[in-house]
Parts: structure tokens; sequence; C-alpha cells
């Protein structure tokens, strides 16, 4: 019984989640546009300050190497994203109707 007053609940969170989604009016695609395009750019950072770095050109190194772990860590991220979409989708689709 409590498990499935807990999926309820569950349930009632994701639709009240969708709910502000559709206010703000964001939906997945355009958040997962704007996020790609976010870690393309932190990507372009990151090869400014490696081309910077092999050629002497660089003024702070520090701040080269921040950039590039970003653009590592996000790149992880988006990666591990794209995985458990895909899983999501295997399981969506392994379902009977």
């Amino acid at each position: 019984m409590s498990a499935s007053i807990n999926n309820i609940n569950k349930l009632t969170n994701l639709q009240n989640s969708v709910k502000d989604s559709k206010k703000n009016n964001d939906n997945f695609s355009s958040i997962l546009n704007k996020t790609i395009g976010e870690v393309n750019d932190l990507q372009k950072i990151s090869d400014k300050a490696m081309s910077d770095i092999a050629t002497g050109n660089i003024k702070d190194l520090h701040q080269a190497a921040i950039a590039i772990d970003k653009a590592e860590l996000s790149m992880k991220l988006m990666l591990e994203v794209r995985n458990k979409a895909l899983n999501a989708y295997k399981e969506l689709s392994r379902t009977q109707m």
C-alpha cells in the first residue's frame, strides 16, 4: 500500500514539473538544444585554450586549465545524459502495449 502511495506521489511530482515546464514554454528538445549549445561553447573555449598553450600565447595558465576541465566535465555529463536517454528509450520500446 505504501509503495503505491509513493508511486502516486512521484507521478504527481512529475506532472507538476511538466506543468511548470509548459508555463515557461520549455520543452525537452529546447532544453536539450540549449544545453548542447552550452557544451559546444565550452568545447570551443577549451580548444582555444589548448592552442594558446601549444603556441605559448597563454596569459593565465590556471584559467586555461579550468576551461579545459569545464569542457571535459560538461562533455562527460552530456554523454551520461545521452546514455540514460538511450537506455530509457530501449526500455520503453521493450514494453508491451
